[in-house]
């Protein structure tokens, strides 16, 4: 890990040290500054417990942080080993942790970011590690979710978010090696599905197959425990018990559909989230704009349809367009909708090696096809050093692709026609773009939401065909998620192919082959030659 990698953890660990900053508390005191359901699980001292959990109730942070330091600061306790689904949550992890050093005032003697090596099937792999020694002589150690990671350790194991893991039977595999010598094992999550390994344990330790330990807290469980009185004292509010029925009303509905296995501990049916929504939150930007262009059915007559929508878009997304970095690549993804669903336009930018940023979101619904051309070409005009754009070319989605195809060339434009095979290859790129935190959303739970309709199904990612109701009181099916999904794919275009190389994909992408400075062009189905 080089000197810049170590800096940036360790001024994050300030981060959210100064976010949390407090009085000296003793041991004796935790108590008074956890909740009954953390109590609870501080209190259960079984080898094995599994936590099944709300979201974002704070058992990461006053359930396994807290506890971790507790048990690694004492003389006769063991070191502790944490594992998120990704390297972020491991890196919060220790920074909850110093926390509680500091709050406990217990000494710490070295905090740091490392990395070591390890020869996992024939290849060498970088297991980066963040680690807290305290003066005990025990360590707290955060790791990225990997089963060699628990591999030679020996202590406590905290899988967390375990339901996300990629290989949770592996994972919890090589933890309970830990029981051998007297160590411990905590699994902890949200659900993901009825037919996730998580909920699948949970079954088997309810119907006594598994000698495991079992905490369940619903959201409504953690108010009743005093979760909103703890809000309002934080966020220095007066609690009231109207505006904890408020508060409640109003995340309900924020999580609309997934309410049920979000909140309340209701693993939905058939196929788990693909992009839970603590991965989606962790990249997003509350400066990035989501704009938005609605029409009514009359509009479809409307002589001056045209005019009115360059007016809008010199109004509205012009003043965007002129404030993106002139110096950064552009690439963009455009999910087509007519009436029932939106159209979605995504822009993205380089900002760094690999590392993108949303430029804007631009939405658009029950708006004209010439009207939508319009806006599309105006944007792509208006952009910075465009680089590449892919649209849905899926039924009514043909017809804009394919005009764009024809104004900007088939380099620089590709239409896809999204199979079930290009979404299993298309969307772990996409998700590793998230794990790694190498794309930069808007904080919009419209986003959140169309995110969350990409599901797991038979162990492949796909679009469910659900509905959520958008911010606009209206239906909404997942539609930036898509064009998120073919801004990203995007990034991967390196421009025009020397000659006689051919770019091969026939699995839902009509691509391009260059022979001799010419273009063969395959589109929908029928094939043309292009100059």
């Amino acid at each position: 890990m080089d000197d810049k990698q170590r800096g940036d953890y360790l001024e994050l660990v300030d981060e959210i040290q100064s976010e949390r900053e407090t009085k000296n508390l003793s041991a004796a005191e935790v108590p008074n500054i956890l909740l009954p359901y953390q109590i609870a699980w501080h209190q259960d001292k079984s080898p094995v417990r599994f936590g099944e959990k709300s979201r974002r109730i704070g058992w990461s942070w006053g359930g396994m942080a807290c506890e971790a330091v507790l048990e690694a600061a004492e003389q006769e306790g063991m070191d502790q080993f944490y594992v998120g689904y990704n390297l972020p949550m491991a890196a919060e992890f220790i920074g909850d942790c110093a926390f509680f050093c500091k709050a406990f005032a217990i000494v710490v003697s070295a905090i740091d970011v490392s990395m070591e090596h390890a020869v996992i099937d024939n290849e060498r792999r970088d297991i980066v590690k963040y680690s807290i020694k305290l003066s005990s002589g025990h360590k707290i150690e955060a790791l990225s979710s990997n089963p060699h990671n628990f591999r030679g350790r020996q202590g406590h194991a905290r899988i967390d978010e375990a339901a996300f893991h990629n290989d949770l039977n592996e994972l919890l595999k090589a933890a309970l090696a830990f029981l051998i010598w007297g160590g411990r094992v905590d699994v902890v999550s949200t659900h993901n599905g009825d037919d996730n390994p998580f909920n699948q344990m949970l079954r088997e330790i309810d119907a006594g197959k598994l000698d495991y330990s079992h905490h369940k807290v619903t959201f409504d469980n953690a108010l009743e425990q005093g979760f909103y009185k703890r809000i309002c004292l934080v966020q220095g509010k007066d609690w009231s018990k109207k505006g904890e029925k408020e508060f409640r009303e109003h995340i309900v509905k924020q999580y609309g559909d997934g309410a049920n296995e979000e909140l309340f501990c209701i693993a939905s049916k058939g196929s788990g989230v693909y992009l839970p929504r603590v991965l989606i939150e962790r990249c997003m930007d509350d400066s990035i704009p989501v704009l938005h262009y609605a029409l009514k059915d009359e509009d479809v007559l409307d002589d001056n349809r045209l005019v009115k929508a360059e007016k809008w878009f010199n109004d509205n997304l012009k003043p965007v367009l002129d404030n993106l970095p002139p110096d950064k690549r552009s690439v963009f993804g455009d999910d087509f909708g007519r009436s029932g669903d939106l159209s979605a336009l995504w822009v993205l930018q380089e900002i760094e090696k690999d590392k993108w940023k949303t430029g804007f979101v631009f939405e658009m619904r029950n708006v004209p096809f010439d009207v939508q051309q319009l806006m599309v070409f105006l944007i792509i005009d208006a952009l910075p050093l465009f680089h590449h754009g892919k649209f849905d070319a899926r039924g009514n989605g043909q017809q804009i692709a394919e005009a764009a195809m024809q104004k900007y060339g088939p380099i620089r434009i590709e239409c896809v026609m999204a199979t079930a095979g290009w979404y299993s290859v298309a969307f772990p790129k996409y998700k590793s773009a998230f794990e790694s935190k190498m794309i930069i959303i808007p904080k919009s739970e419209d986003i959140v939401a169309d995110h969350r309709r990409v599901v797991l199904d038979k162990g492949r990612p796909r679009m469910d065909d659900g509905r959520d109701k958008g911010s606009d009181g209206l239906a909404r099916h997942g539609d930036t998620a898509v064009a998120g999904l073919l801004a990203w794919m995007a990034t991967e275009e390196d421009g025009q192919p020397p000659a006689g190389e051919s770019i091969e994909n026939t699995d839902g992408v009509y691509m391009s082959e260059a022979t001799r400075g010419r273009r063969s062009v395959k589109m929908f189905g029928r094939g043309s030659r292009i100059n």
